[in-house]
């Protein structure tokens, strides 16, 4: 199966760009590289990945996460540019299915999908939409006009195959009536292999040094030792975007309310948070630096925005992530907790409960500083460390994720073959998380 992957890659980072990049990687790359192409040759496996040969169209519209969704003229041109590079490809490489990222509810990236699915898609047999943002649905009918909605109609509706990262996001797909819907949950690389002989120990560790702090006991020196630095000091990571939909200062405010408490009721604990992210709006960062600069003075600490091995070293040394955005497709940011085995706290919105465990004690309502706050103080203990990476294992593996999107590609391919009128709409889920 030839598949016409117009989509960017990294940079700029977020959750949208990665996953396609891993779902290149695992198809064995970009099959225009003559090379790349040798080597899958060489290495075909009966896995359903080794059925799907991708030429990518890198479609990179912003250098930067700030410049995401603005609408500049050159970028309009650009697209066009890629636009033709793709049906170039389609006869050059004989693809004829068209994988495609569509937008959330933004009036620039709508224009975006109307410019793409008018060139592109009368030219490729089968179009695949993979919905990483949430939103449209809602947007589509509370927000613009109904021109717009027509027009969002006609380009995008009745596509062969709707890949959607979780039950919540079933609406977004369901309401463009495509021919096929799936569920494939997302994945990510192991980041911590060493988590059993290494991460686990020092968890329980620093839980059971916590525990006899809490109720006054005086702590072994074997313990004491294995515990690390600090016992006493609870380690709150806030890692992703650093905006208020994301969560930022309803985390900060959190923990500042439970720091108080802790102080007010004579506790031994104490906290320190570290936020990691990038800023993408000026203001939100100056009202970071004013906190940072006032009452989070010693309690909170900026990381700036981390890569790599130090982003795991953040993950490995914290004893909580909390992480309570306003609405997430999914939230990646939780997959790579749980793979670290660190207790979360999220909110009740988009995907974010159905990623977690279920009946996780640390979801909490939109916008609740003070439920964070109590959540904080009630999870000092919690030692559901196993559980958690036992639930990235078992769901949010790269191989796992990449193995599904080709299942549910190929499917889309034979049920065309064993149906000549496919039932519209059907869920079928492949990997729910």
């Amino acid at each position: 199966m030839k598949l016409l992957v117009f989509a960017h890659t990294p940079p700029p980072h977020h959750g949208q760009s990665y996953m396609v990049q891993l779902m290149l990687d695992g198809f064995g790359g970009d099959c225009r590289d003559p090379a790349v192409r040798r080597r899958r040759t060489a290495q075909c496996g009966a896995e359903a990945r080794s059925q799907i040969e991708c030429y990518h169209v890198n479609v990179r519209l912003s250098k930067q996460l700030e410049e995401i969704g603005d609408i500049r003229v050159w970028k309009m041109l650009l697209l066009v540019w890629y636009c033709l590079e793709a049906i170039w490809c389609r006869f050059r490489y004989g693809v004829t299915n068209m994988y495609y990222v569509p937008a959330p509810g933004k009036k620039s990236a709508l224009f975006r999908d109307w410019l793409v699915m008018a060139l592109c898609r009368p030219f490729f047999k089968r179009v695949v939409l993979h919905w990483h943002a949430s939103g449209l649905a809602k947007w589509l009918e509370t927000a613009v006009q109904i021109r717009s909605r027509a027009i969002t109609y006609r380009y995008l509706k009745q596509v062969d195959l709707s890949i959607v990262l979780s039950a919540y996001g079933r609406a977004d797909a369901l309401k463009l009536l495509p021919r096929r819907t799936v569920i494939v949950g997302n994945g990510i690389p192991d980041p911590c292999p060493n988590f059993r002989t290494e991460i686990l120990p020092l968890r329980k560790s620093r839980a059971e040094a916590r525990r006899m702090i809490l109720a006054w006991q005086p702590m072994p020196a074997k313990l004491e030792q294995a515990a690390g630095a600090d016992p006493h000091v609870l380690r709150v990571l806030f890692l992703g975007h650093c905006t208020r939909d994301k969560g930022l200062f309803d985390a900060l405010q959190g923990v500042l309310l439970a720091e108080s408490r802790l102080r007010d009721s004579g506790s031994p604990m104490r906290l320190s948070c570290t936020v990691a992210g990038q800023f993408i709006h000026a203001a939100e960062e100056q009202e970071f630096q004013k906190i940072l600069a006032g009452e989070g003075r010693g309690l909170i600490d900026y990381a700036g925005f981390v890569t790599g091995q130090k982003k795991w070293d953040l993950l490995k040394h914290a004893d909580l992530f909390c992480f309570p955005s306003h609405l997430e497709s999914f939230g990646l940011v939780l997959v790579e907790a749980m793979a670290a085995g660190l207790p979360c706290i999220a909110a009740r919105a988009g995907a974010m409960p159905e990623v977690m465990l279920p009946k996780s004690p640390g979801l909490v309502d939109v916008r609740s500083p003070d439920q964070i706050a109590e959540v904080i103080i009630n999870m000092m203990t919690d030692t559901s460390f196993e559980q958690l990476r036992a639930r990235f294992e078992d769901n949010y593996s790269v191989d796992r994720y990449v193995e599904n999107v080709a299942r549910a590609l190929i499917s889309m391919e034979e049920a065309e073959h064993h149906q000549s009128s496919p039932e519209r709409g059907v869920v079928g889920p492949v990997a729910a998380g």
